[in-house]
C-alpha cells in the first residue's frame, strides 16, 4: 500500500517501533522513496529517518553467477528493520548513567559484612562509611537507597536479616492517668531529661523469658542521651531482685554512681515498687503513666533488639553471662545516626571522662 498524503501526526520525542521500521523497509526497498518522503509519510523528522536507515543498512547478495572456476556476487545495499532494531537496542543498553549499585560493589560487600556479621543497621553502615571516609562519597548510597537495594535483592542481605525496620508512629497517643502511685509521676520530671540535653538520665525495665515466675529475668537500663545500655541478670521479676540489681550497680560505679545516675524512669510494674525507697536521697525516680511504654521509648526499643538474640519463651537461666555481655557490647558498639554515628560506648565515655578528670 502506497501512502501519497501525509496523514500521520508527528510523534516528536517517541522512539521508532519495530512496525515503523518494517514500514520504512517497504517504503525504501520496494518503493524507493527518499528519506524525506519517508519522514513525511511517518510524521517523523527527516534526520530521524536518515539516522535509522544509516544504522540499519546492510549489504545483501541479489544475484550470484558462476563462470567456470569464478564466482560473481552482485550486491545491493538495502535497509533491514531487524538490523535497525538491533542497533537501537544496543544503543539503549549502553546509554544513560550506570546504576549506583553496579558501581558500588566494594561498598555492598562491606555493608553485607557489617549487617550479616556484626548485625548493624543499614543506617549505621551508611553513616559510619561517610564519617570514616571508607569509600568515595559518590559510591555511598543514602540509607533509603540501601534499604531499596536490600528489597530488590541486589545484596546478600535480606529483610529478615535486618535488626529492625523502623516504623514511625502516625497516631497520637492518649495519655492515661495513673491509678496507682509508686512514686513521682513522669509529669514532674525535669525538661532537660525529656530533651536529652544532659547526661545521667536512665530508663529501666525487665526482659522476661519464661512467664512461669520461676525463671531469672534481665534488668535493662538505657541512658537517654548516649543510648548506652546496661544488662544484668537478676533472680526474678520482683522488687527484691530489682533492688539487688541496683545495689550491684552502686557497687560497680562506686563514688561516681550519683553523677552517672541522676534520674531513673520506670513503669508501674510491681517489680519497681521499692525503687524510690532504695534510691531515696541518691537518685530521683519517676514513673510513667499506665499503659504508656512509649514514655520509655529508648529502653523499649533496646529490649526489642535483645529479643533478636533471646526470643520470647527462652529460659533466661540458660543464657550465659558471656552471651549476655556479648549482646550488651554489640548494642553499645552500634553506631547511631542520632549520635553523629558515634557508638553509645564512645558517647558514654566522652560524658564520663570529665568525672575522671575532676
Amino acid at each position: 500500500m502506497t501512502h501519497t498524503e501525509h496523514t500521520t501526526q508527528s510523534r516528536k520525542g517517541k522512539h521508532l517501533s519495530f512496525d515503523e521500521r518494517q514500514f520504512i523497509a517497504y517504503l525504501k526497498n520496494k518503493l524507493g522513496l527518499s528519506n524525506r518522503a519517508i519522514a513525511k509519510q511517518l510524521g517523523r523528522a527527516p534526520q530521524t529517518i536518515h539516522n535509522e536507515i544509516k544504522d540499519g543498512t546492510v549489504d545483501v547478495i541479489k544475484q550470484r553467477q558462476i563462470h567456470g572456476t569464478k564466482q560473481y556476487d552482485y550486491r545491493k545495499t538495502e535497509y533491514s528493520p531487524e538490523v535497525g532494531q538491533k542497533a537501537y537496542d544496543t544503543a539503549r543498553l549502553n546509554s544513560g548513567r550506570t546504576y549506583l549499585w553496579v558501581e558500588s560493589t566494594d561498598f555492598i560487600a562491606y555493608a553485607d559484612d557489617q549487617i550479616l556479621r556484626l548485625h548493624q543497621s543499614p543506617d549505621s553502615v551508611v553513616g559510619t562509611a561517610k564519617v570514616a571516609n571508607l569509600f568515595p562519597e559518590k559510591r555511598i548510597p543514602c540509607t533509603k537507597t540501601l534499604y531499596n537495594w536490600i528489597d530488590k535483592g541486589f545484596m546478600e542481605t535480606q529483610n529478615i536479616d535486618l535488626v529492625l525496620k523502623v516504623r514511625r508512629k502516625t497516631k497520637s497517643t492518649k495519655i492515661r492517668k495513673n491509678k496507682t502511685f509508686l512514686g513521682n509521676s513522669i509529669d514532674l520530671r525535669p525538661d532537660c531529661v525529656t530533651t536529652r540535653e544532659t547526661f545521667g538520665h536512665w530508663e529501666i525495665d525487665t526482659v522476661v523469658g519464661l512467664k512461669s515466675g520461676q525463671d531469672q529475668v534481665l534488668l535493662t537500663l538505657t541512658e537517654r542521651k548516649t543510648r548506652f545500655e546496661i544488662i544484668q541478670k537478676i533472680e526474678g521479676k520482683n522488687a527484691l531482685a530489682v533492688q539487688s540489681g541496683i545495689e550491684n550497680l552502686q557497687e560497680q560505679f562506686g563514688q561516681f554512681f550519683k553523677d552517672i545516675f541522676k534520674t531513673i524512669t520506670a513503669d508501674n510494674g510491681v517489680e519497681f515498687s521499692t525503687l524510690s525507697t532504695c534510691l531515696d536521697g541518691i537518685v530521683d525516680v519517676y514513673f510513667t503513666h499506665l499503659y504508656s511504654s512509649w514514655q520509655r521509648g529508648t529502653n523499649e526499643r533496646h529490649n526489642g533488639l535483645i529479643r533478636r538474640f533471646i526470643p520470647k519463651g527462652s529460659t533466661m537461666r540458660h543464657v550465659s553471662r558471656v552471651h549476655m555481655k556479648r549482646i550488651e557490647n554489640w548494642m553499645n558498639q552500634l553506631p547511631r545516626k542520632v549520635l553523629g554515628y558515634k557508638t553509645p560506648r564512645q558517647a558514654f565515655l566522652d560524658e564520663t571522662a570529665s568525672l575522671l578528670a575532676d
